[in-house]
């Protein structure tokens, strides 16, 4: 099983969705966002922590240090599902080749469907194709 597999499955098995993993090779850190209904607290990340430990021991994972957060208000949107979780939200997008000669994008995420997301932009809905994001971002209200 490899490494963000195994993360996937044990996070979910948890109750919690393995959001990015970040590998640092100098100093072997290992970082690791995750998310829940309602928001990650402190007692949530120190859980998470407890149980990675045993688990890579276990799994005779080499690692020096191991960090466990929240993505933070302007939460990465990934997969198709995350989109659907969002609906209705502010999000900020670049896209990998331009659409309309433009490749970043904030808009009212309206819809995702067959890998389209639909982003009202001003009271314009754009239909943009889900495998052409580069990233894509929850803009946070303040």
């Amino acid at each position: 099983m490899i490494f963000e597999e195994l993360l996937e499955s044990t996070l979910h098995g948890l109750g919690y969705e393995l959001i990015e993993i970040e590998k640092t090779a100098h100093n072997k850190l290992i970082r690791i966002f995750v998310d829940k209904e309602g928001g990650i607290t402190i007692d949530d990340c120190v859980t998470i922590s407890n149980h990675l430990n045993r688990l890579f021991a276990a799994e005779n994972i080499d690692y020096g240090r191991l960090e466990v957060s929240s993505p933070g208000l302007d939460r990465p949107l990934r997969k198709e599902s995350d989109f659907i979780r969002f609906k209705g939200e502010t999000i900020k997008l670049k896209l990998r080749i331009p659409f309309q000669g433009q490749r970043n994008f904030v808009g009212v995420l309206q819809d995702v469907n067959n890998g389209i997301i639909k982003l009202d932009i001003a009271g314009k809905t754009l239909d943009l194709e889900l495998s052409n994001l580069g990233k894509a971002r929850l803009v946070p209200k303040l």
